[in-house]
């Protein structure tokens, strides 16, 4: 499997060789544009057939070997069988072990129409980034001792993204990890799981500026090749492929548990900020996952849903990026988008460079096919599956209550996002599975204000928020972020 960047110049054909260990420790390409298989693997109704009967460490293998041919298959299965097991993933609403790590609940079923909830908050810091994280941290420890080399982890966290990095890679050998938050702006239970960690291998910095401010300074610092090569920075972000890839799996998972036959589909609704996990669905449904809708579920920074109601790519300044109740979703400016652009325009390179160009100098772009836009590509969206909707404060409160009455469970403000979508695009016939954000502990603040009583916690985080505290404050500044990583690395 060999792979290409959004953004060559040459064709694909004459590029040189990328393999999945090329650019497992990088995010992004030396062209700034995001790593894509040349073209993707494709799954048969046998393969199917025979994944049904797969623990969920057997299926990410049989899927990642696809993506992964330059690793051995033993090791490769080694690794998935190392990560996903039900000591790692426990049952965070049980507290015990969960054999089927992302188990489905079904929550309503009427008419023909179902609407099913996919668990995947049972990781060790209770959120869905934890399925892909820490399978990250045992390929980059693999890779890195197979290559005696170190590796300075760089990335950006809105909330989830950070303290699942840093539980999957804290005491990994030559790992660093320097995570960036926005300062402020993230819940109290966020804010501590990462803080607290007294780690030596891990550096929170709080950003004076919003998730947008830190991706961009990801991003700069990145795009700047002789630093990025001289302080062996790699990053976690969701612009890394190996976390897009292994978030392929739970679609399969889902789809295989929901269904009894290969004639039957399904359709996905993912609270979406940043592009990655539902990008993960697209790239299921190019491989032949039977997915009928891909449902992009935003708040109030409602920038994908814009898109695909208009085809206008429109994103948000610092001071237009709302700070909501769902802040993991406080995203203004999607960096996974461009995969999906990429395919979108016929995997045309340098008209994807050119329309993420003009983001940079325009604040985006529009594909609606009206007079003055910059093309008609927005007529092909129903093809890939991809509807949206946007969901509010007043929203998030309705549904958790909601689903607290109806259901008993208690969720989270961005999986309540996700159902409330998830209801405005059910169809008969088709199941509507909802994809889990997280435990609903991580967001206790609008919960209480919700159900007028605290979310309840799993044991060994009732008290984080009292835990001593290890962090900077800097501001927006690519220059002094390059001096502080440089003097804690060494390099």
């Amino acid at each position: 499997m060999q792979y290409v960047s959004t953004r060559a110049a040459a064709p694909a054909a004459t590029q040189s060789p990328q393999q999945f260990s090329d650019i497992l420790l990088g995010g992004l390409a030396p062209d700034g544009g995001l790593y894509l298989p040349a073209e993707y693997p494709q799954v048969t109704g046998a393969e199917l057939d025979a994944w049904r009967k797969l623990s969920y460490a057997e299926l990410a293998f049989e899927i990642l070997k696809k993506f992964a041919t330059d690793i051995p298959e033993a090791d490769l299965k080694a690794l998935t069988a190392k990560t996903y097991t039900a000591d790692v993933y426990k049952n965070a609403r049980e507290g015990e072990a969960a054999a089927d790590i992302t188990p489905l609940r079904v929550l309503e079923e009427s008419k023909g129409k179902k609407l099913v909830l996919q668990a995947l908050s049972n990781g060790p810091t209770l959120a869905f980034k934890d399925m892909a994280m820490q399978l990250l941290g045992n390929l980059f420890e693999y890779t890195l001792a197979k290559q005696d080399a170190q590796l300075n982890i760089f990335g950006a966290t809105s909330g989830d993204t950070g303290s699942a990095a840093e539980y999957a890679m804290r005491g990994k050998k030559g790992i660093r990890v320097f995570m960036l938050s926005p300062h402020k702006k993230m819940s109290a239970f966020q804010t501590a799981q990462m803080f607290s960690l007294q780690d030596p291998n891990i550096f929170n910095i709080a950003v004076e500026g919003v998730f947008d401010d830190c991706q961009d300074m990801v991003k700069a610092v990145s795009n700047d090749l002789p630093f990025k090569s001289r302080q062996k920075i790699g990053t976690v972000n969701s612009i890394n492929w190996a976390r897009v890839v292994a978030q392929v799996v739970y679609y399969f998972r889902g789809y295989l548990a929901a269904t009894t036959g290969n004639d039957q589909k399904v359709s996905f609704t993912v609270p979406s900020g940043n592009f990655g996990n539902i990008c993960a669905g697209h790239i299921a449904r190019m491989m032949g996952l039977p997915i009928d809708k891909l449902v992009a579920a935003t708040n109030e920074n409602d920038v994908l849903d814009e898109f695909f109601r208009t085809g206008v790519y429109r994103v948000r300044k610092s001071a237009e990026t709302y700070h909501t109740s769902s802040p993991s979703m406080d995203i203004s400016k999607a960096s996974n988008f461009e995969r999906f652009v990429y395919d979108l325009v016929g995997r045309d390179a340098e008209r994807t460079r050119a329309l993420f160009t003009k983001v940079e100098t325009h604040g985006g772009f529009d594909l609606s096919g009206y007079p003055g836009s910059d093309g008609d590509e927005f007529t092909k969206v129903a093809q890939y599956g991809f509807k949206s909707g946007k969901s509010t404060h007043q929203d998030r409160l309705d549904t958790i209550r909601d689903v607290a009455d109806d259901y008993g469970i208690v969720i989270d403000t961005h999986t309540a996002d996700g159902i409330k979508v998830a209801r405005e695009h059910m169809e008969a016939g088709v199941t509507m599975i909802v994809l889990e954000t997280a435990l609903a502990a991580k967001f206790n603040e609008t919960i209480l204000d919700a159900l007028g009583q605290d979310a309840e916690r799993p044991a060994g985080f009732e008290d984080i928020e009292s835990l001593p505290q290890r962090f900077v404050v800097m501001g927006n500044d690519v220059a002094k972020m390059k001096e502080y990583i440089a003097a804690n690395t060494g390099l």
